[in-house]
């Protein structure tokens, strides 16, 4: 089993443009990526995935491998099935996510453990939530699984709804999951999901990963409990201590 890990990186990111060579400490946060990528001991291969010359420069600078894309991708998962087109003998990538410049390598393992099953076409992590800031917050996707740890629906709301509780008292009746959004796709499902089109449930949520599920694809889960820090806006970079 050969994986490849891919860090998709756009330069024009609406809420922070340039976001990925923001400096940190010295480094620049793709490169931060790159090197924590790189201490995970399933990966047999990183490479940044970009179609902005200024970040290609930059990979190149730290030794890092770069792929050059398309300027048309929606997504990082269409960004990464270019890469693998191109990297036709690995059967695994991971897509590791190029806003959280301090991603620990075991959870990039513990993603990558699950097609150590040959059942599993797609994977991703879930962490258990203990707050209401978390549980009831849109901007962090929520999502249930059945007993065997596959996804079952990723939703914006808290969800499954308790119907016998006040809102309050949800989180000492149910144990409730965040999605952590990093993915694990086997190489010949990955080409397929790329042709879905957009779904009811993906537009109504704007999450892409509803597309595979209406699709009838399974997306199998493991749970982490390491915290992850993404920056998403130029305020994000005060939470760095």
């Amino acid at each position: 089993m050969k994986i490849i890990g891919i860090i998709p990186a756009r330069f024009a990111s609406t809420r922070f443009p340039g976001k990925p060579l923001v400096v940190i400490d010295g480094k620049s946060m793709v490169q931060r990526v790159y090197e924590q990528a790189l201490k995970a001991k399933y990966l047999n291969k990183v490479v940044v995935a970009t179609d902005d010359e200024r970040i290609m420069e930059a990979v190149a600078n730290f030794g890092g491998n770069c792929v050059f894309t398309k300027n048309t991708h929606e997504s990082g998962t269409d960004r990464c099935a270019e890469v693998v087109e191109c990297h036709p003998d690995f059967d695994i990538a991971i897509n590791i996510q190029g806003d959280e410049p301090f991603i620990d390598p075991d959870q990039i393992d513990l993603l990558a453990e699950c097609f150590l099953n040959s059942n599993t076409g797609l994977a991703t992590l879930i962490k258990p939530i203990h707050t209401e800031v978390e549980l009831f917050n849109p901007n962090s996707p929520k999502v249930v699984v059945n007993h065997i740890g596959e996804a079952i629906y990723f939703s914006r709301n808290a969800i499954p709804f308790i119907r016998s509780a006040p809102e309050k008292d949800w989180l000492k009746t149910h144990q409730f999951y965040k999605h952590i959004g990093i993915y694990g796709y086997r190489a010949n499902i990955l080409k397929e999901i790329t042709k879905l089109k957009p779904s009811m449930l993906e537009k109504a949520e704007s999450l892409e990963q509803l597309r595979w599920l209406e699709n009838g694809f399974k997306i199998q889960t493991q749970v982490t409990h390491i915290e992850t820090l993404a920056i998403d806006t130029p305020e994000d970079l005060l939470k760095i201590v």
